[in-house]
């Protein structure tokens, strides 16, 4: 085995870019990401037993492993497979609760039921992910079909980079939606790994 006083930290590759800043930003050196793609959110039912995966070929090299997962629409069966492998999460429904924070969260979607939300992610990857991953771009009609109920896009913005505003905004516009920026930075995820870094165990 090997002897370390690391912790691994595992996630979604659609958050990836933005826990490797935290880290570098907080001078977490003692923490390595390690990520899965983006693309197992299309197959949840495949994602825990990925991630087990993940888990078993590291856990031995570290002290610490956690999963920056949240239910990813598993069912509850994300959640079950981190207690049987004794791994922390964070817990959530998505990255969206988790960028926000549960109460805010909550609140807005009680109050605005009707909003797409995206990420930085996904409002980099908008076109490639979802405008011509379900099509729209062959076929424009099937719009009301996707995004009928929506009355908003939230973007949910975890740094201040106008290019990435500009791809939300033409995000919103290909789906004829009025787009809403919303600051949330890191959320809960910056706070979580603190509060680890600073547990005794370190």
């Amino acid at each position: 085995m090997t002897q370390s006083t690391d912790t691994l930290v595992l996630c979604c590759g659609a958050i990836a870019k933005e826990i490797i800043a935290i880290l570098h930003t907080n001078g977490w050196d003692n923490m390595r990401v390690e990520c899965l793609p983006a693309s197992l959110h299309n197959a949840p039912d495949q994602l825990p037993e990925r991630l087990r995966e993940k888990i078993h070929q590291n856990k031995a090299h570290y002290d610490r492993v956690l999963a920056l997962y949240s239910d990813c629409g598993t069912g509850g069966a994300m959640q079950r497979m981190l207690e049987e492998e004794g791994v922390e999460s964070i817990g959530g429904a998505h990255c969206y609760e988790v960028f926000t924070g549960s109460a805010k969260f909550h609140e807005m979607i009680a109050n605005e039921p009707g909003c797409f939300f995206l990420t930085d992610f996904l409002a980099r990857h908008f076109e490639k992910l979802v405008y011509r991953g379900l099509g729209l771009d062959r076929f424009p009609k099937l719009r009301d079909t996707y995004f009928g109920n929506y009355t908003k896009m939230v973007y949910l913005a975890q740094v201040d980079d106008a290019a990435i505003v500009a791809r939300a905004q033409a995000a919103a516009q290909s789906v004829d939606l009025e787009l809403e920026i919303r600051h949330t930075g890191y959320g809960s995820y910056e706070a979580f790994l603190r509060d680890r870094q600073h547990d005794p165990l370190f």
